[in-house]
């Protein structure tokens, strides 16, 4: 082919990074991926359709040369040093203007670094979220850019072809200035966290605690992604149930050791909250619980010292179910809110302009914490789209106030049984916290001021004051 022939450029032929390809060839655009082993390349070349634009190669140079200008590169490579090394070998490569796009899951911290760094040399740097997985990649993604809003419509059209649908509307917007597109992704993997420690928890409550079997969780989730619970993550939950172990013929859940991995992200989201001062408490406990999970040989050594009797009596199964499918709903709208508030500050302290309408709206398909409750997150910000706190919305309010009494009731029933339910009843004192108009903060300043005389500020009149307590 003659030299600039191609619209879009990908290195990392990974699983992802071949989908990410496919995807985009699918949707008429002609496209060229590179990858430094030429195995990588081969397995892109094996599963090109026929009558698409598709070329791979482990040649930088030429894959670079034959990219259409402005060049429109994107990075689907390990976060990390990986991404500058590629940025390294790329920059020789490149003109001005040139536009580069980091889609894998890298630090919002490092995006930052990497925008500033790509400007002074003259060329435009995207940070991009991807969230859908690999069959999301190939079939349709929620798309999370951000970056230089001048540069953005020349990506626009080839990421909005290859995105998910929701009624027609692209699963992509561009998301605000700098580091935004990472920074959004970050939160919503807190979220996914959050979302699915409060599903593992309903999970025990159910089947360790009340026996159900997981023909009968099957059923369950099904009822539930049937109705107002629909989402990715219900859903396969749903599915999970019926899958059986090929080495031992039990079901594959049962034989899945119960300890949980982590990529870092939902710790960054925690970390940041922090560094905000932003309380995200469903979010912290989830990364809490993974890393509780791991020390399993002290917990079956503490399951020794306090043996323990789980059981759940006293209360008929349509009702447990019922205070599940509850408590599950209120606490994956807490856990969204907590996110989105931290977007919210986050977007204002980091001058990055997040449109939270535009967040929920692509949200809504393609990504893991896809859910039917978006939309009314995103008919909320439609009617107010200044909204520190989504809990501030009165339909939003009266969806909690109908769950929050049965959500109160799974949570005594699993205290009482010895059911650990940390993010259910973190939910609830987040909302019950959030909700009061006096909290008991006043001790603690008065406790701050006896101490280390850190003064307080009085409800009688304006300014600070220390009290002399001994």
């Amino acid at each position: 082919m003659a030299d600039q022939s191609f619209d879009f450029g990908l290195i990392g032929l990974g699983v992802m990074g071949r989908n990410f390809l496919l995807n985009m060839a699918d949707h008429g655009f002609a496209v060229i991926g590179y990858n430094r082993s030429p195995q990588r390349v081969t397995d892109l070349e094996n599963e090109i359709v026929p009558g698409t634009t598709i070329k791979g190669t482990s040649d930088l140079s030429l894959f670079v040369k034959e990219l259409k200008s402005p060049r429109k590169i994107m990075m689907l490579v390990q976060a990390g040093k990986a991404v500058d090394a590629v940025l390294e070998e790329l920059i020789p490569l490149l003109d001005k203007g040139d536009i580069v796009i980091d889609g894998g899951n890298s630090h919002y911290t490092d995006t930052v670094r990497r925008v500033k760094y790509m400007e002074e040399k003259g060329f435009k740097f995207f940070g991009m979220g991807v969230s859908g997985g690999e069959e999301g990649a190939r079939r349709g993604p929620s798309i999370m850019p951000g970056g230089d809003p001048d540069a953005y419509p020349y990506i626009r059209p080839m990421l909005e072809a290859v995105s998910a649908k929701v009624n027609g509307e692209p699963c992509v917007a561009h998301l605000g200035k700098g580091a935004a597109g990472h920074y959004v992704k970050m939160v919503h993997n807190g979220i996914e966290y959050g979302i699915m420690q409060l599903i593992s928890e309903v999970y025990d409550v159910l089947h360790r605690g009340y026996g159900l079997t997981n023909d009968e969780l099957h059923k369950v989730f099904k009822d539930w992604n049937d109705g107002e619970l629909q989402s990715f993550l219900v859903e396969i939950t749903r599915d999970i149930f019926l899958k059986n172990d090929d080495k031992t013929g039990k079901r594959l859940v049962d034989v899945i050791l119960d300890k949980a991995g982590s990529k870092g992200t939902g710790k960054w989201t925690s970390q940041d909250a922090m560094d905000l001062g932003i309380a995200i408490p469903t979010i912290d406990v989830a990364v809490s619980m993974r890393n509780l999970s791991a020390l399993k040989q002290e917990r079956v050594e503490a399951s020794k010292v306090y043996p323990s009797n789980i059981k759940i009596s006293g209360v008929s199964k349509e009702d447990i179910i019922q205070q599940a499918r509850e408590a599950l709903f209120f606490g994956t709208m807490i856990s969204y809110a907590q996110g989105l508030a931290l977007l919210y500050v986050a977007s204002k302290e980091y001058d990055m302009e997040i449109p939270l309408p535009q967040v929920v709206k692509i949200w809504r398909g393609g990504c893991i914490i896809r859910s039917t409750l978006l939309e009314a997150f995103y008919q909320a910000y439609v009617s107010n789209p200044a909204l520190p706190n989504i809990l501030l919305d009165n339909n939003i309010a009266a969806l909690l106030k109908a769950r929050e009494a049965n959500t109160r009731k799974l949570i005594a029933t699993a205290v009482q049984a010895g059911i650990p339910v940390s993010a259910v009843s973190v939910s609830l004192g987040y909302f019950d916290a959030y909700r009061s108009e006096t909290m008991p903060t006043n001790l603690i300043q008065a406790q701050r001021d006896f101490f280390g005389a850190h003064t307080f500020q009085r409800v009688d009149e304006e300014g600070v004051f220390h009290a002399h307590w001994q």
